[in-house]
C-alpha cells in the first residue's frame, strides 16, 4: 500500500467550545476545544479495546447480506443508523461508570466505579446485535464468550454486564420503529428537463429514518440547485463532460486514480475507515464517545443528504449530458454517446452524498480536537492505497474533486453536499458528547 498526502485550505469558522489538548503517547486527545490553527493532532491507529472489538463484529454484519428477515434491521438496510445504534449503547453504558461526558440517552441516577466498563460495552454490543440481527445470535453468542472470557470473573464483572444490558435496553427502545418500514409508494421518474431518471433509486426510505441528534432530517436542507438556464450550471456541466467522461482527453491518470480511490460502496468503505478511529486510543470509554459521535453524526448527515437528494430528484450528468438540448442552456451542447468513466450511484444527484460523508467527518474531528490540524490515513480496496490527510478539511476537498473526475457529479452538487454534512456536524458536537460540568 501507498501512501499519498493530501493538503487542503482550512476553513475559519469559530466553534464557541472550550478544553485543554494533551498529547498522549503519539495521539494528541482533545474534547470540543475551540479550533486552534498552531495545535497538530497526529491519530495513530495501532491500539486497541473493547470498542475496536465489537465495531469490527458489527461492521462485517450490516456489510454482509441479510439472512433473513424476521427484524427491520434485517429487512431494511441501514448501516450508518444500526452502526449508531451499537456505539451510542456502548458510549452510554461506559458513561455510567465512566462519567466524564454527557450520556447520550441512558443515564442511571448513580454510577458505578466499580463495575467492568469493559464488561458493560461488550454487553451492550452483544445486546443490541442480538436483537437487530438475530440470525446472527449464534455468532454474536460466540464472539460474546470470548469476549467476556477475557474479563477476571468477580463482582465488578456482572455489574458491567448488568450495566451494559440496561443501557442496551434504552437504545433499542428507542430505536424501535425507527421509520424504516414505512411505507412508500413507487418511484416514478419524471421526464422533464433536469430531473432524475434513474429506475427504482436506492435507500429511499433512509430520510424517513428517526434521526440521532438532530431535530428533524430536513433541518439543514440545502438552497435549490443552480437552475438549468443558469452560467453557475453551464460552467459546472462543461467541467464534469471535459473531465468525468469515459473518453475523455484532459482528465490526467492521476485525477482518474482519485476518483476510484473514492469509489468503493459505502457501506465497506466508511465502516472500515471509521473502524481507524476506534485504534487510536487504548482507553476504551475514549473510543466509545469518538465513535458514538462519528456514527451518530454521520448517520444524521446521509440521512438528511438522502432527503435533500429525493426533494429535489435532479438529474445526473449522465442523464444531463445526452440531453442537453432539452435544459434550455445555449451554454451547453449535448454528446449523446457520453457516459461517466466510473459507475454512478442509483440516487438523484443534489447534493453529493460523498461529499457530505466525508465533509460531515472531517468538520465533526475538527470540533472533537479542537483544531483543524488533524492527520489521519483512510485506505481504499478499488485501489489498494492508503492515503494520509494532514488537515480536517482535506478529505472532503478530495472526495469533491474525485465526484467530478469519475463523472458522478456536478461540482455544485459537491459544494452543496460538504456544507450540510459540516452543518450537521457543528449540531452533533453542540448538542451531544460533551464533558460534564466538575
Amino acid at each position: 500500500m501507498s501512501a499519498i498526502h493530501s493538503t487542503s485550505s482550512r476553513r475559519t469558522a469559530a466553534l464557541s467550545l472550550l478544553c485543554l489538548c494533551t498529547a498522549v503517547g503519539t495521539t494528541s486527545v482533545c474534547s470540543g476545544a475551540e479550533p486552534a490553527q498552531g495545535r497538530r493532532v497526529i491519530l495513530v491507529a495501532d491500539k486497541t479495546n473493547a470498542i475496536v472489538y465489537w465495531h469490527d463484529i458489527g461492521a462485517a454484519t450490516v456489510t454482509a447480506k441479510a439472512q433473513a428477515t424476521a427484524t427491520e434491521a434485517e429487512k431494511y438496510a441501514a448501516f450508518p443508523a444500526d452502526m449508531a445504534t451499537l456505539h451510542l449503547a456502548m458510549y452510554d453504558a461506559a458513561m455510567a461508570i465512566d462519567r466524564r461526558y454527557r450520556p447520550f440517552l441512558f443515564a442511571p441516577e448513580r454510577s458505578d466505579a466499580g463495575a467492568s466498563l469493559d464488561a458493560a460495552t461488550g454487553s451492550a454490543a452483544y445486546e443490541v446485535l442480538s436483537a437487530l440481527f438475530p440470525s446472527r445470535s449464534e455468532q454474536y453468542r460466540q464472539a460474546h464468550e470470548r469476549f467476556m472470557a477475557a474479563i477476571p470473573d468477580n463482582p465488578g464483572k456482572a455489574r458491567g454486564i448488568a450495566v451494559g444490558k440496561a443501557a442496551a435496553a434504552a437504545h433499542l427502545e428507542r430505536r424501535a420503529a425507527d421509520g424504516r418500514a414505512n411505507v412508500l409508494p413507487g418511484y416514478e421518474a419524471q421526464e422533464a428537463p433536469g430531473r432524475f431518471r434513474g429506475k427504482d433509486p436506492i435507500n429511499r426510505y433512509w430520510p424517513l429514518m428517526r434521526p440521532f441528534t438532530v431535530n428533524a432530517i430536513a433541518q439543514f436542507r440545502p438552497p435549490p440547485p443552480p437552475a438549468l438556464e443558469s452560467a453557475e450550471y453551464a460552467a459546472d456541466f462543461n467541467e464534469v463532460k471535459m473531465l468525468g467522461g469515459m473518453n475523455s482527453t484532459r482528465r490526467t491518470a492521476e485525477q482518474l486514480e482519485l476518483a476510484r480511490f473514492h469509489s468503493e460502496p459505502p457501506a465497506t468503505y466508511f465502516t472500515r475507515n471509521f473502524g481507524r478511529f476506534a485504534r487510536t486510543t487504548a482507553d476504551t470509554a475514549d473510543a466509545a464517545r469518538l465513535m458514538g459521535a462519528i456514527y451518530a453524526n454521520y448517520a444524521d448527515a446521509i440521512g438528511a443528504c438522502l432527503e435533500a437528494k429525493y426533494h429535489y430528484d435532479t438529474w445526473r450528468p449522465q442523464s444531463a449530458i445526452p440531453l442537453a438540448e432539452t435544459d434550455g442552456n445555449p451554454a451547453t451542447q449535448a454528446d449523446p454517446a457520453w457516459k461517466p468513466v466510473l459507475a454512478t450511484p442509483n440516487h438523484p444527484e443534489y447534493p453529493a452524498a460523498h461529499s457530505c460523508s466525508a465533509a460531515t467527518l472531517g468538520e465533526l474531528l475538527r470540533q472533537y480536537y479542537g483544531t483543524d490540524q488533524v492527520t489521519f490515513t483512510w485506505d481504499s480496496k478499488v485501489t489498494n492505497t492508503t492515503r494520509t490527510y494532514t488537515d480536517t478539511d482535506a478529505l472532503a476537498d478530495e472526495s469533491r474533486m474525485a465526484r467530478i473526475y469519475g463523472g458522478m457529479h456536478f461540482r455544485y452538487s459537491t459544494a452543496a453536499g460538504a456544507e450540510l454534512g459540516r452543518r450537521v456536524a457543528g449540531w452533533t458536537m453542540g448538542h451531544a458528547f460533551m464533558p460534564l460540568p466538575k
